[in-house]
């Protein structure tokens, strides 16, 4: 466990708030094993009935720590990483999930709402999956979901140029399910929940099921996660976490297409 994720449970409601706003949120690999331990418990506990993810501050999250990344790319991270527990357990959920978002979720903050079942965007969300721009590739069955849920343009713009989605244009694109200002977005995420909490937790859990082929998303989320892999290793990774380390834009001119 970690002091970077928040779990409460009251009234049939698991929340999972991420509180590492002095980083913006940024996902550590501590912060992943927690929440896989959450939700793959939630799922053997008959009193959680949904599951509801936050983040403290003015962030969602900004994604993956960028430090971890580098010390992946370069050898020194040893030991369990936990991000693939969390990926495979946000495919397995058959706990409906709920998701309040404000200010940047970037890369896996804006991945892992293609698995809520519920997203509440607050009026200053901004939506990003900058992979590409970090030397990577999609994850979280990212590369197969985004474009059956936005279109294969809207999507390849979203990985390949990084550049962010506002909520107006998430909602309208079908990211989204309510777009609300910043002061009623936790009040609005907590009443989504709690009308679930009360529906029959059966048929819930079965329509989900029929709905999302969690076999087809492991598949993707093991294809992907194959070539993260490889990409972390490469020179552009390397280069990227550099230049993210030392505030300057990355070159990848240099390197051969």
């Amino acid at each position: 466990m970690t002091e970077h994720i928040k779990i409460e449970k009251s009234d049939g409601i698991l929340s999972l708030t991420m509180a590492r706003p002095d980083k913006k949120n940024a996902l550590t690999n501590a912060m992943y094993g927690a929440l896989a331990d959450a939700m793959e418990a939630a799922e053997t506990d008959p009193s959680v009935r949904v599951l509801l993810i936050r983040g403290e501050g003015d962030m969602f999250t900004a994604g993956n720590d960028v430090g971890e990344f580098a010390a992946i790319a370069t050898g020194a991270f040893q030991g369990e990483r936990h991000v693939g527990r969390f990926l495979q357990a946000l495919a397995h959920s058959s706990r409906p999930l709920v998701a309040a978002v404000q200010g940047r979720a970037v890369g896996i903050g804006t991945t892992m709402l293609l698995h809520c079942d519920l997203v509440v965007l607050a009026e200053n969300a901004l939506l990003s999956t900058p992979f590409v721009n970090l030397a990577l590739v999609p994850e979280a069955a990212s590369s197969l979901l985004m474009p059956l849920r936005i279109g294969y343009a809207r999507a390849y713009e979203m990985f390949a140029l990084g550049e962010a989605v506002d909520a107006k244009s998430a909602f309208a694109w079908g990211l989204a399910n309510r777009v609300v200002p910043l002061d009623k977005l936790d009040g609005e995420a907590m009443a989504l929940a709690a009308r679930l909490a009360r529906q029959p937790a059966g048929a819930v859990s079965t329509t989900k099921r029929l709905m999302r082929n969690p076999e087809l998303l492991l598949a993707q989320i093991k294809a992907e996660s194959q070539q993260f892999a490889e990409r972390l290793k490469t020179a552009e990774a390397r280069e990227a976490f550099a230049a993210f380390a030392e505030r300057r834009p990355p070159d990848f001119l240099k390197f051969a297409s």
